[in-house]
């Protein structure tokens, strides 16, 4: 039996609970006997503390506990890192020592009987400092950039240096050239749901209800950093309000709620404030990068050079993928890649939405745009004119490739032949109007992942792993998972996740939670059902199976998910303001399991797109490292006013090499593409070529 349910666009099971106030996140499972603690974080930049007067506060009514480096017990911080951390340096160990590496480090916690008796007390702490000079500007003059270590390990996942040709001697040598910097500012993840964790703890195990994209991840971070077993630590969180990679990490403020559980006897709940979102959980690092192109007259690349600067703090190494899609996007005998770190006096920059594609796509995408110009040619011509046969980097076929296909599907629908090329030249009475593309790309990534699954006597199944879900809809797509493979209908099957005791799953990022955890279910499926025709049927019948990708095809194949981005601005001339009109993406994203979810992860991201092109900006006081715009009234973000008309469309595709559903990552690659199209068709409306987002009026106005 089928039921054909992949592939339909589903309403989301879990809809009514989350309408209804049924779904339970992270601050909704307070705890008999709780109690609130608050962090104090650090009032200058970088130091050391040399003074803390906590005994008024330790007065106050309500307070149980004033924690610091003081009295805070030494705790073990076992060696922990997964993949998700930076693989060179170590974690911030909280409360250990009297160290002050950057603004806003927690420095103490406030436990009270209430929320409000604890925001006091934490606003009453005194605290007094050696103060020092931080480094927070990349552009500072003793900033120094480094060669990341991991980038030089060999078969490194992000290389600091690739080279195929001599890209140098090739653009010296080109008729037309291209040669130009791209800035990219700070950025903040700020989703609906702020961090939160709830602890509580029974004798020597602890259970953490706690904002996590990856909870098994955190029980072992938390094991790692207590000193206990990891089945001591249990981490729960079935919903998650949004998260954009932000909670991808264990961050410090999970450690002090158990910290402080664990000092006053009684469960804790801890919930950053909007403002220590901006300094305590990371953030989409800034970035210079150049990007030369060489090209013949008409318009074959002979040179690609892309250098790229991001910054991380001093006791970690963060990297992401900057340079990573500018070695396969576009056909080119020579390419040369440079990927460099600046240590700074700030926290440790974070996944954020297309990590690092999302800035190094901007970069190449902006720079293609710039070199149709010179030459003449229609940017999306000119991007057929460099399509390329296999990945030239890997010199391996790409598993499937549907760039050119979303560009004929999304330029017919966009309307792009109504464009006029030259600048300036469309107008909506007094408005400038402009339209640009882009193209958008993000790997089909699958890591290991387990699921079981539980046939009931009632016919019904249930179905557990412990991934997450920040809103993508991955309760209804793992539940038409488990359904088309059962050949039950969808109302007969129970999909749970959330959970550190279920079978472990890869983080709830990077694009491949359909990959892992949906390849992982189906695996069960099939192994259930084969308990089952053993002809047991009068009791529960269980199974657990794992699912990875084919080494064979990995070895074979280079796996990517592509997409083509077009966007309508219109410019007022006399005050400077912008605002997208509408824009159309089409993506080659495999087998789309339900285009309702779909659409709605394209549009998402999409709208942060907007956000990172025309608004989002966080800027530090270079004296002291504060951000001074962290709250929303001044850190701007795309509000419903500001979103035009989106549509998100797909091609088909087919790809049996990728895994066994045929799928690719959608949640990173609608965010890609976007910043570029809508920085190109800002140019193309009005003559003018901002490099550096968000995108201001006064770099519209100005000369």
């Amino acid at each position: 039996m089928t039921t054909n349910v992949i592939g339909k666009p589903l309403p989301r099971v879990d809809g009514r609970a989350k309408v209804t106030g049924g779904a339970r996140y992270a601050t909704d499972f307070n705890q008999p006997g709780q109690a609130y603690a608050v962090i104090v974080g650090a009032t200058v930049g970088l130091g050391s503390v040399t003074g803390i007067d906590s005994a008024p506060v330790e007065s106050m009514p309500g307070v149980l506990a004033v924690l610091t480096h003081r009295n805070t017990p030494r705790l073990p911080y076992a060696p922990h890192k997964s993949y998700i951390d930076p693989a060179t340096g170590e974690r911030l160990h909280v409360l250990q020592d009297d160290r002050v590496r950057f603004y806003g480090q927690p420095i103490a916690v406030v436990v009270a009987d209430s929320l409000d008796q604890a925001e006091r007390a934490a606003a009453a702490l005194c605290i007094s400092y050696a103060a020092e000079r931080p480094i927070v500007d990349p552009n500072d003059a003793e900033a120094r950039p480094i060669v990341p270590e991991a980038g030089i390990q060999p078969n490194a996942a992000i290389p600091a240096d690739s080279a195929r040709g001599n890209a140098a001697t090739a653009l010296a040598g080109a008729p037309v050239k291209v040669d130009e910097t791209y800035g990219i500012s700070r950025e903040n993840h700020n989703p609906m749901e702020p961090h939160a964790t709830v602890a509580a703890w029974t004798g020597d195990r602890l259970t953490l209800w706690s904002k996590s994209q990856f909870v098994v991840n955190e029980q072992a971070e938390i094991a790692a950093i207590f000193g206990l077993p990891s089945e001591n630590v249990q981490v729960i969180c079935p919903f998650i309000g949004g998260a954009f990679g932000t909670t991808l990490r264990t961050w410090p403020h999970v450690t002090l709620a158990a910290l402080a559980a664990r000092q006053v006897g009684r469960p804790v709940k801890l919930v950053l404030t909007r403002k220590q979102m901006f300094f305590a959980t990371g953030h989409r690092p800034r970035t210079s990068q150049r990007v030369a192109l060489g090209a013949t007259p008409d318009g074959k690349l002979s040179s690609v050079v892309h250098e790229g600067t991001g910054e991380t703090s001093r006791y970690e190494e963060f990297m992401e993928a900057l340079t990573s899609v500018t070695k396969f996007l576009y056909s080119s005998p020579n390419v040369r890649t440079r990927y460099r770190l600046v240590p700074l006096d700030i926290g440790t920059p974070n996944h954020m939405r297309g990590p690092g594609e999302a800035s190094g796509v901007f970069a190449l995408e902006c720079a293609m745009d710039e070199l149709s110009y010179k030459l003449g040619i229609d940017p999306i011509e000119l991007r057929r004119r460099n399509e390329p046969e296999i990945d030239e980097d890997e010199k391996k076929p790409f598993s499937s490739r549907s760039l050119l296909k979303c560009y004929d599907f999304a330029a017919e629908r966009f309307g792009w032949s109504r464009r006029i090329p030259e600048p300036r030249a469309m107008r909506d009475g007094r408005l400038l109007v402009g339209m640009g593309v882009a193209s958008a790309s993000y790997p089909a990534f699958q890591a290991p992942a387990s699921a079981r699954v539980r046939l009931l006597a009632d016919g019904t199944a249930q179905v557990e792993v412990a991934a997450s879900d920040m809103g993508p809809g991955t309760y209804t797509s793992m539940t038409q998972v488990a359904a088309e493979t059962l050949g039950l209908p969808v109302e007969r099957v129970r999909f749970s996740l959330g959970r550190s005791d279920y079978p472990p799953a890869p983080s709830h990022g990077g694009s491949w939670t359909m990959a892992s955890v949906g390849s992982a279910i189906r695996a069960a499926c099939i192994a259930v059902q084969e308990e089952a025709s053993k002809g047991r049927n009068d009791r529960p019948i269980e199974a657990t199976a794992s699912s990875q990708r084919d080494p064979d095809a990995a070895a074979r194949f280079s796996m990517h998910a592509f997409g083509a981005v077009f966007v309508e601005v219109a410019v007022d001339p006399d005050v400077g303001t912008i605002r997208v009109r509408r824009a159309v993406g089409a993506y080659g994203i495999g087998r789309v399991v339900n285009p309702r979810l779909a659409a709605s992860q394209c549009t998402g991201g999409m709208i942060g797109g907007i956000g990172m092109a025309l608004m989002e900006r966080t800027v530090l006081d270079t004296r002291d490292g504060r951000p001074v715009n962290a709250h929303m009234a001044d850190y701007l973000m795309p509000v419903n006013l500001d979103i035009p008309h989106l549509e998100a469309h797909f091609v088909e595709e087919v790809d049996l090499h990728v895994n066994a559903l045929g799928v690719k990552g959608l949640g990173e690659i609608a965010l890609v593409g976007m910043a570029p199209a809508v920085a190109n068709a800002v140019f193309h409306a009005t003559g003018k070529r901002v490099r550096t987002l968000p995108i201001r009026i006064e770099d519209v106005l100005s000369a």
